[in-house]
């Protein structure tokens, strides 16, 4: 299993945000000159992360972006569920159970299911001042 970029990337992005937090806002070319990153594909990172609340925009010559909530209120889970998706071990857990030919008898259930509580435990305990 392997983090993409939309992840990493969003979250180097987001300890920018964090490390600033109460400063005013920082601009993207400012954080994807830092990282060494893609402005327009920072751009992409920011649309997911202002749908989730996790970000708002400044607008004008001084503007950018800025963390919607305190970086110890924002989790790791929040950042990495925006821009990821909802990581699932299993379709136990998901629409497609309906749909799963094994059902009940999955043999990995119990396992793939211990497994995703203790990853969604581990995102939602650690948060952007974590990183800090």
């Amino acid at each position: 299993m392997k983090l993409s970029t939309r992840g990493r990337y969003g979250l180097m992005a987001m300890y920018h945000l964090a490390e600033n937090y109460g400063e005013g806002p920082l601009s993207v070319n400012y954080i994807a000159e830092t990282e060494g990153l893609s402005v327009a594909y920072l751009e992409q990172l920011f649309s997911r992360l202002k749908k989730r609340n996790l970000v708002k925009s400044i607008r004008g010559a001084q503007g950018g972006y800025v963390l919607a909530a305190p970086p110890e209120e924002i989790t790791i889970g929040d950042v990495i569920s925006a821009l990821e998706g909802e990581m699932t071990f299993s379709c136990c857990n998901t629409e497609e159970e309906e749909n799963c030919e094994r059902g009940g008898t999955c043999s990995a259930k119990s396992i793939l299911n211990r497994i995703q509580e203790q990853v969604d435990d581990v995102l939602d305990s650690m948060s952007l001042a974590d990183m800090r």
